[in-house]
């Protein structure tokens, strides 16, 4: 597994998931949802590697 790719993916998710926590502290619950869904959707995705021929 390439550690670059995961470290990045990581980070997103935490990205997502704290500014998610920020605005659902400030009152923004509509933005915190959806904050919160992305960090779900970036950390269950699969990325897609091109393929070799």
């Amino acid at each position: 597994m390439n550690t670059s790719k995961s470290f990045y993916s990581d980070m997103t998710t935490g990205l997502f998931f704290v500014a998610g926590m920020l605005s659902f502290m400030s009152g923004q619950f509509i933005l915190s949802t959806l904050l919160f869904g992305a960090a779900s959707l970036a950390s269950n995705l699969n990325r897609a590697t091109p393929a070799r021929i």
